[in-house]
């Protein structure tokens, strides 16, 4: 079995027989190794992604093992996509035909029953119609709160497309970005005050590890402060000793270092995906996506207060918060799930032009 050198060496040597061995074993073993990574690859190897103007060195690094996977769910979305149907110019409308069509009543018939079944699918695909109208299909009642809410988020979906494009640009939305097939979709959050019930004031938010934490000691209440409240998001100014309105304080720049952590794992970015490591205050000198995001931060703000939030008492109470019985809010993560553009940048809207515009036409 092995070579006869090898026997040789340990009659001579025979105290040290293990050390041919280990070198043979070494040797094997990087062989191996060697051969291994000529097959299959590098795992760990990484990419440089582009993120500010060429020449400057603003990149940001990936797995490439990670940058070749698909999200999972772009599968199922495509799956279930539909192109809108060609119909006869006198089709009669949807709110010609049916009873007390509040949204999208300008589409034709046809393509309202298609987009009626996606809707099904991507927010509701094992309860069916059933989820807002029913087990009798009584398609005109207001009696469940589902559709009361569908309502709203159809209008909601439309704004997003009309108002907030320099955001979702063409790619746009629609249901399943953020439902995903789910009645509920993750990444929603709640009002979590006070993070901390032993301590008051600054205390009680913060140094409680929550989601809305990261499962950081930072304060829980960044979310709800910086995209819900509208307040200050900066942490510092150039000049010493500033006290003038609009500049950060301490808590300030603790809430906004929380929703930065929030951002980067929402996105699955690192800070300098948006920002200049050397300059974070210069805003002349940011990347193309710290535009996107700061469009991002007005849109969710307005999709809270104006759309999410006043449906508070519309939903039962097993839907409300936990804590503080408040509505379910979104942010960041409802939307991107751990990729910079949802579902990777597969377009939303292209088959769905009745989502594009408030008035579906």
């Amino acid at each position: 079995m092995f070579p006869r050198w090898y026997g040789k060496w340990v009659s001579e040597n025979p105290k040290d027989i293990f050390g041919p061995a280990i070198l043979i074993g070494a040797l094997g073993g990087a062989i191996f190794v060697a051969v291994m990574l000529i097959t299959w690859g590098q795992p760990y190897a990484t990419a440089s992604v582009q993120t500010g103007p060429r020449g400057t060195g603003m990149s940001v690094t990936k797995f490439k093992s990670e940058m070749a996977t698909p999200d999972p769910t772009i599968e199922d979305y495509l799956d279930l996509n539909e192109a809108p149907y060609e119909v006869e110019p006198d089709t009669p409308l949807a709110k010609d035909v049916y009873e007390n069509v509040q949204v999208l009543g300008d589409v034709d018939e046809e393509n309202f029953n298609r987009i009626m079944l996606a809707m099904t699918n991507w927010v509701s695909p094992d309860q069916g119609c059933a989820y807002c109208h029913g087990e009798e299909g009584n398609f005109a009642s207001d009696d469940l709160y589902t559709k009361v809410v569908s309502r709203r988020m159809i209008q909601m979906t439309q704004n997003i497309n009309e108002n907030w494009g320099e955001h979702v640009q063409e790619v746009g939305v629609n249901c399943y970005t953020c439902h995903r097939g789910q009645n509920v979709p993750s990444e929603i959050w709640f009002d979590v005050m006070p993070a901390n019930e032993v301590m008051e004031g600054w205390g009680a938010v913060q140094n409680r590890v929550t989601p809305l934490s990261q499962s950081t000691s930072l304060p829980s209440d960044a979310l709800q402060k910086l995209l819900v409240d509208g307040e200050l998001i900066a942490v510092h100014d150039l000049e010493p000793r500033v006290d003038n309105e609009g500049t950060a304080t301490w808590q300030d720049t603790e809430r906004t270092y929380s929703l930065m952590n929030y951002f980067s794992n929402s996105l699955n970015v690192n800070c300098n995906f948006c920002h200049n490591s050397r300059a974070f205050y210069d805003f002349d000198q940011v990347t193309p996506q710290w535009a996107t995001a700061q469009i991002g931060i007005g849109m969710v703000q307005e999709m809270n207060d104006e759309y999410l939030i006043p449906l508070g008492p519309t939903y039962p109470e097993h839907r409300l918060g936990p804590i503080n019985g408040d509505a379910p809010k979104a942010a960041c993560a409802t939307c991107h799930k751990g990729y910079n553009k949802p579902l990777q940048g597969t377009p939303m809207l292209v088959d769905w032009p009745e989502l594009a515009t408030v008035s579906g036409e």
